[in-house]
């Protein structure tokens, strides 16, 4: 029979390891130094409780350098994503290597490249469709010159300028589609007589109202534009009064109607889609030149329905606006 046997601390406090056996009818014991063998475990401890710990701390190291690296990857396919989404056509995700964050920035680039494809064929079936109808549009004006005097006379007319005024409308709206076909004109105006010639040719009852002007360098023809198809379309979508109120560079419309509806306010204009508000007529095309003429200029356009009651567009001229849509 063996045994042997650590002792932790003699009286010396070091370790001691005891081993014995039986030899015969005695029992030959023997007694040694434990300390070279305890002196060599704690450096092994040591050693290796830094070497994990630095092994730990490296991974960790790297682990975050992968992840930031992935995440800004991850970013910037995001931000290409919104930015596709808000309209530009042209931006692209660049992918790099072949892993997962790359299939998904190629995926967002065939995404783009279909979108792309698919709305300069809508643009341009539209845009052929609305110069296919000029010429008849035009024969159909030069004949009801020739009618009668009459009532059926003016119903025919109202219904030719409604005509001819969305072919105009569709044309404008795929000219505004192309970038870099329409280029603002500047010229420097003084805010206040911009709206009032504005207000004065749509011939609409309006209250103008200037608490502040402003000159601002802009192209007059454009603004008078937005000007017209928002005060139009309060008019025609909203309720009385009407007004027009001039702060700075900043112009707002406002009707005390029923409101924007709520899928014109989470989503903006849309095209030959209209709302609750024009139940009663309207393509959606009004509000659409708004934002594609205000995009021309570098401006803003934000619609919102006051707590008060009515709907509320507001055109922001202020310089910055346009270096934004520069950047953009």
């Amino acid at each position: 029979m063996r045994a042997t046997l650590l002792q932790e601390h003699d009286r010396s406090g070091k370790p001691v390891m005891w081993a014995a056996t039986r030899s015969g009818g005695d029992i030959l014991a023997v007694r040694r130094s434990y300390a070279p063998q305890a002196r060599t475990l704690a450096d092994l401890d040591r050693v290796l409780l830094l070497s994990g710990g630095l092994v730990t701390a490296l991974s960790c190291v790297l682990g975050i350098v992968a992840a930031a690296g992935a995440g800004r990857r991850i970013a910037a396919s995001a931000d290409t994503a919104q930015r596709i989404a808000d309209g530009d056509l042209t931006n692209r995700v660049r992918p790099r290597g072949k892993d997962e964050i790359a299939r998904l920035g190629a995926a967002v680039n065939t995404m783009a490249d279909a979108l792309s494809a698919r709305l300069e064929a809508e643009r341009r079936v539209t845009a052929d469709i609305a110069h296919e109808l000029r010429t008849p549009v035009a024969g159909l004006v030069t004949a009801v010159g020739l009618l009668p005097p009459g009532r059926p006379t003016e119903l025919v007319r109202g219904g030719v300028d409604a005509l001819r005024n969305l072919v105009e409308d569709v044309l404008e709206v795929a000219r505004l589609d192309v970038p870099g076909v329409e280029r603002a004109q500047r010229e420097a105006v003084l805010l206040s007589e911009l709206a009032r010639q504005s207000v004065a040719r749509t011939g609409v009852d309006v209250h103008l109202r200037v608490h502040r002007d402003a000159e601002v360098s802009t192209d007059p023809r454009r603004v008078e534009r937005i000007l017209a198809n928002l005060i139009t379309n309060a008019r025609r979508h909203g309720a009385p009064p009407v007004a027009v109120d001039i702060d700075g560079t900043v112009i707002r419309v406002r009707d005390h109607g029923s409101g924007f509806p709520a899928e014109l306010l989470a989503q903006g204009p849309q095209r030959f889609r209209t709302g609750a508000r024009e139940r009663g007529g309207g393509t959606g095309l009004g509000l659409t030149i708004v934002d594609g003429q205000a995009r021309v200029l570098g401006a803003r356009v934000r619609y919102e329905n006051p707590p008060d009651g009515g709907a509320q567009a507001t055109l922001d001229l202020t310089p910055d606006h346009g270096n934004e849509q520069r950047d953009r």
